[in-house]
Order: structure tokens, then C-alpha cells, then sequence
């Protein structure tokens, strides 16, 4: 074992100092070994931070929420597939709450109504917001929506029931608008009526890096209908109980949902039930694609880099023939020769591997500066698996020319050492 460690560490300063003398060749034997770890780093990376992205807009969404709406979230370009069933009602939720009380095996536990639109303004004395995301709504609201208040409260029950004209606001809302200020108490003006805000949400984010949580402003129901009408898009957010199964809930919401739209047996339903498994269907072909062309071009790369670097190490076979020959004449073992090769090449793929690491960890950074929203996550489990995998090229690349290398006839070695120099 001593002997071992010795000749091991031996041949690592060894390649080391012919990577040394060697600096430009070595840069571009490893080359393809730094692209195929750039490319399975980014897309570990790419991956790893969708499927964080995709959890944490899935929480904003609620795990225990199912929502009923007009069209699916599956098939949202389709809308010629949706758009001559009948419109939701807000009054739905009153029956639907109904019927769950009156059902004490139901796994529901609460409805709750809203309509809402993306094109609403916002204003403040000299300062306006456009594309705002305007929800009506009622006081039980956040049992089925996540979110904290920083600021303030949520509307009661009576201010629901009144219409009153107060709103809570997103964190982007009270930022536009109130910038060196707080927006507890202000008026913010929503087309000609004014709203006075008494609450305001903490910053959430974006879902799925597109639509802001931040960017919205809630007000009860009857607040609403009064400022955009009351044919605005509506959605049921239905609440499960505890450890209830989604399947089951959705089968309840969809029975209770036919009862209520008087759909006889055989006819096909006239309404949407949407949960997070459309969103989880749709990613998946996005995560797929990008793991295959990450493979296809880290595969493509290694290749290469593996077959140059198989031939350089052939190269330094010959170039350092005597020397071999030498060591041999001397009483070096195959072993010993074998392994000397073995971890230079091994070593030029790690130090590529490295390079490759460095590389894709400054490309993370860059990206998080210049786009924060996008997610990206570097996670020492990618670091792991480039490390490997450039060790894993380099015994790979690096074992054909080592074996020969260790085959050779030391007085071969020296007398064709010697005839070159004739």
C-alpha cells in the first residue's frame, strides 16, 4: 500500500509537469472535455432551478386548492374548444358551500369566488401603474390562497358584504405607487372610484417566471362589479379538507358542479376543473427536451474530447519512449507505467472538468444578475457528476495508450529512442 501511494504521487507530479510544459496543448486537448461540463452543468442547472421555480409558483397556486373555470389549463390555446359554454357565477360558491355542510363526509371544505382582469390601471396623485391584475373577491379569500400582509389586514366579512371600497395590494402595487412611503391608508384611484388600501401583501414573486403575485390588487366582490362590471372571467377556488385525495375531490366538485348546471347523464361537462398536475403535465416536455439536447451535446463533446485526448496521450507514448524504456530497465513495473499515463490523462480531464465548473458556475451568476426571475440553481450534486464524469472520460481516453505504453520492450524502447537521434 506505502508503495502504491508513492508511485501515485509520483505519477500526479509527473503529469502535472507535462501539463506544464505542455500549457497550450493540454488547454485544447481538454477543450472538449470543458464544453460537454459546461453543457450537462447548465442543464443540471436549467432543470434544477425549474423544477424549484415550478414548486415554489405551485405553493402560490396551493396544493389544497382545486379551481373550476370555464376553460382547462391543459389546452389554453384551444378556446373554440370553450368559448360558447355558459359563464361561471359567482353565486355558485354560496351552493356549493351548501352542499358541503350539508355532506359530512364531503372533502371539501370551503368555495370561494372571484373575477378578476389583467388590464386594469392603478393611480396615485402624478403616479400610474397599467397591466395591473385587478381580483373581487370575499373575506375568506386567504383560507385558500397563500401570502402574508406586511402591512395592514385583509377585508372582514362586513366590508365583503358591503362592497366596501377597500383593497390590499401587491408588494409591486405599494412599491410603484408609494415608493418612499406607506401605502397603509393612502387612496389609490381604480378607473373613476377610489380605493383606500389597508393591507399589503409581502413579496411573492413571479409564477412560473411570468405572472406577479406582487402585481395585484384585491377588493371585495361587490367593490369590483361596481368599478369593471360583473361579466368579468370568474373562477370557484374550492378548498379541500385535510388529507383528502385529489381525485376524490375532484369527482365531488365535478358532481356537485353537474347538479348545479343541471347537466343530465351522458352530457358532457360544460366547465373546466384545473389543478397543478396540468402545469406538472405541461413542464414535463419542456424538462425533457432540455435534458436530451444537454445529453446529445455533452455526449457529442466528450466524444470528442475523449478521442483527442486518447491521441495526445498516443503522442506522448512516443515522444517519451526512452523514458520509458529506462524506467523499465530500471525496474519499473507495468503497473507503475500503466498508471503513469493513466493519471495524466485522467488529470488533463479533471482539470478540464474544473475549468468547465468554473465556466458554468460565472454563466449561473451572469444570469441570475441580469435576469433574477429566471430560476437557476448550481447545486453540489452537478458538482459531483461533472467531477466523475470527467474521471470517468479520463481513464476511458487515457487506458489504450496507457496499456500500450506498459507493454512496450524496454530495449526496443532505447534503441528506437536512439535511432532518432541518428
Amino acid at each position: 500500500m506505502k508503495r502504491f501511494r508513492h508511485e501515485t504521487y509520483e505519477s500526479m507530479l509527473m503529469a502535472i509537469d507535462q501539463i506544464r510544459g505542455n500549457k497550450t496543448r493540454s488547454f485544447l486537448t481538454a477543450l472538449g472535455v470543458i464544453i460537454g461540463i459546461v453543457s450537462i452543468t447548465m442543464m443540471g442547472t436549467a432543470i434544477s432551478g425549474i423544477d424549484a421555480g415550478f414548486e415554489k409558483s405551485l405553493s402560490m397556486l396551493g396544493y389544497d386548492v382545486i379551481y373550476v373555470q370555464k376553460a382547462s389549463w391543459s389546452t389554453m390555446g384551444q378556446w373554440w374548444r370553450y368559448r360558447n359554454r355558459p359563464d361561471l357565477q359567482t353565486g355558485y360558491a354560496d351552493r356549493i358551500n351548501r352542499i358541503i355542510s350539508d355532506n359530512e363526509e364531503s372533502t371539501l371544505e370551503i368555495a370561494v369566488p372571484q373575477m378578476s382582469t389583467y388590464r386594469a390601471s392603478a393611480s396615485h396623485k402624478e403616479r400610474n401603474l397599467q397591466q395591473v391584475f385587478a381580483l373581487g373577491t370575499t373575506s375568506d379569500y386567504l383560507r385558500t390562497a397563500s401570502g402574508d400582509l406586511t402591512e395592514g389586514r385583509f377585508f372582514m366579512p362586513h366590508e365583503s358584504a358591503s362592497a366596501a371600497t377597500v383593497c390590499v395590494i401587491g408588494d409591486d402595487i405599494a412599491v410603484g405607487l408609494f415608493p418612499n412611503e406607506s401605502a397603509l391608508g393612502k387612496e389609490i384611484r381604480l378607473k373613476n372610484q377610489k380605493f383606500r388600501v389597508i393591507g399589503v401583501f409581502k413579496k411573492q414573486g413571479k409564477f412560473l417566471g411570468l405572472f406577479s403575485f406582487d402585481n395585484q390588487i384585491i377588493m371585495p366582490l361587490g367593490a369590483f362589479s361596481k368599478v369593471y362590471g360583473s361579466s368579468m372571467y370568474v373562477t370557484m377556488r374550492i378548498k379541500m379538507k385535510e388529507n383528502s385525495q385529489v381525485a376524490d375531490a375532484k369527482e365531488e366538485i365535478r358532481g356537485i358542479m353537474r347538479r348545479i348546471r343541471r347537466l343530465p347523464p351522458g352530457k358532457n361537462d360544460n366547465f373546466a376543473i384545473n389543478e397543478q398536475q396540468a402545469f406538472k403535465s405541461q413542464l414535463d416536455p419542456i424538462k425533457n427536451g432540455i435534458a436530451i439536447a444537454g445529453i446529445f451535446i455533452t455526449g457529442m463533446s466528450l466524444f470528442v474530447g475523449a478521442i483527442g485526448i486518447m491521441n495526445i496521450t498516443f503522442v506522448s507514448v512516443k515522444e517519451r519512449t526512452r523514458e520509458i524504456g529506462l524506467r523499465k530497465a530500471l525496474g519499473a513495473r507495468r503497473s507503475t507505467i500503466l498508471m503513469q499515463f493513466l493519471i495524466e490523462s485522467v488529470t488533463i480531464c479533471l482539470l478540464g472538468g474544473l475549468i468547465g465548473l468554473l465556466t458554468a458556475l460565472s454563466i449561473t451568476i451572469g444570469i441570475e444578475q441580469i435576469l433574477p426571475d429566471f430560476p437557476v440553481r448550481f447545486s453540489m450534486t452537478l458538482v459531483l457528476v461533472s467531477i466523475t464524469v470527467s474521471v470517468l472520460t479520463g481513464i476511458v481516453s487515457g487506458l489504450a495508450p496507457a496499456v500500450s505504453a506498459s507493454k512496450l520492450d524496454p530495449a526496443d524502447c532505447l534503441r528506437y529512442e536512439y535511432r532518432i537521434e541518428r
